[in-house]
């Protein structure tokens, strides 16, 4: 059977993709960090902590943000061209 999605809410969306996004940049950053701390000249100062904190916000926001113009946009072109179509089957059926 056949469905289309009619309506994508951009608040939940955001939040969620913000979230993994904000969580997965850490991934990144911690080691980054620890690798540019450990390689750094004896004399100069090493990268700054707070990069440790801002790069999670900053995609937080911008991961939001991204995901939410998404969805509004989605659910304005959704009247004018339809929604993204998908088959689904229940489980008792093969």
């Amino acid at each position: 059977m056949k469905q289309q999605v009619s309506r994508l809410s951009p608040h939940q969306n955001g939040k969620v993709f913000g979230v993994l996004m904000a969580i997965s940049s850490l991934v990144i950053v911690v080691p980054f960090f620890l690798i540019f701390s450990a390689t750094m000249p004896a004399g100069a100062g090493g990268p700054p902590a707070l990069m440790i904190l801002i790069m999670p916000v900053m995609y937080l926001v911008i991961g939001y943000l991204s995901v939410a113009i998404g969805c509004a946009v989605y659910n304005f072109m959704f009247q004018y061209i339809g929604g993204i179509e998908f088959e689904a089957k229940s489980e008792g059926a093969a």
